[in-house]
């Protein structure tokens, strides 16, 4: 009898084990946030002498693309190394905006035949410079936020941009969808989104939609250095985190551990333990409490009294 293989719906992304355990459930939040950058450098003045009549439609975060034809553009910054590649046709429709002043479009035109110019390797050199940069002004304010050293780099004055290698199936991918003002909006659709759900009270990223005809895309790879401090950022919205916190100070002063105190101990039969009806005494002495740390026993201390509370006092070490 012949077995059907599993229906797979979507595919999920491979987990870098060097990111286990650090807070991957907040990159929507990081998403969300330069999304909103991202916009609004778009609808700037200055924005709009390279984006022209384009607006973003969505930003998130997913597996790398699994295309050949994409050339790109590395970047180096103070956090790490950022890779953009764009969709040769939004490519070709930026530069037909900046310098054609003709209306971006996509529909009707073949990328693939039309040859790699000067100006546009130029135009996507500069693109590629500004998006860099706001990444990194994200990931500055990031890093301020929990009291880490950081100077926000501007979207000009970077290193000079030059061929990359294409990120692994299981680096982390910004995915941009940019889609043309006069265009016709597309039906929306959700994208496959890699992180599918933020923690409690966090805001999700801005999905990012399915192509349509009149979309355009572009990819940000960033390398394990620059994805280090974008986690490293996100701390500050973890759930019950204290903030910003002092630079300099000791890792012991902010490293928070839970002592159990045991007040009492008493060995009884199985009998017994059966046997006990309610109103039973179990006569027991208390003598110095055992302060445990993950049932590992360090310290004894007094058993006190204060203002109607029970309290551990006078420690020694259990050893």
């Amino acid at each position: 009898m012949p077995i059907n293989p599993p229906v797979r719906a979507r595919e999920f992304q491979v987990l870098d084990p060097c990111l286990l355990g650090r807070p991957v459930h907040l990159l929507p939040v990081f998403a969300n946030r330069l999304a909103e950058t991202l916009s609004a450098a778009i609808a700037s003045p200055a924005g709009r002498r390279y984006w022209g009549a384009w607006r973003l439609a969505g930003l998130s975060f997913e597996r790398a693309p699994d295309e050949r034809t994409l050339r790109w553009l590395g970047v180096n910054g103070p956090f790490g190394m950022a890779a953009v590649a764009f969709e040769r046709g939004l490519l070709l429709g930026l530069l037909e905006g900046r310098y054609a002043r003709n209306a971006p479009s996509t529909v009707g035109r073949d990328p693939h035949a039309e040859r790699v110019t000067a100006t546009e390797e130029r135009l996507a050199a500069t693109l590629a410079q500004q998006l860099a940069g706001l990444l990194d002004e994200r990931v500055a304010e990031g890093l301020a936020a929990i009291g880490a050293e950081a100077t926000p780099v501007p979207a000009t004055g970077r290193a000079a941009v030059g061929p990359a290698s294409a990120p692994g199936k299981a680096e982390w991918v910004l995915r941009v969808v940019l889609r043309a003002r006069h265009g016709v909006p597309a039906a929306p659709a959700a994208a496959e989104a890699v992180i599918e759900t933020a923690a409690d009270g966090a805001a999700p990223a801005v999905p990012a939609a399915a192509p349509a005809p009149e979309d355009g895309q572009i990819w940000i790879a960033l390398d394990h250095a620059l994805m280090a401090h974008v986690l490293q950022g996100l701390m500050a919205d973890k759930p019950g985190g204290r903030g910003p916190r002092v630079p300099g100070e000791p890792l012991a002063a902010h490293l928070h551990v839970k002592l159990e105190g045991r007040l009492v101990s008493k060995e009884v039969t199985l009998a017994a333990l059966f046997g006990l009806q309610v109103g039973d005494v179990i006569p027991v002495s208390v003598g110095r409490a055992d302060v445990l740390l993950d049932d590992a026993r360090l310290f004894t201390a007094a058993v006190a009294e204060h203002k109607g509370k029970l309290c551990l006092t006078s420690f020694e070490d259990a050893e």
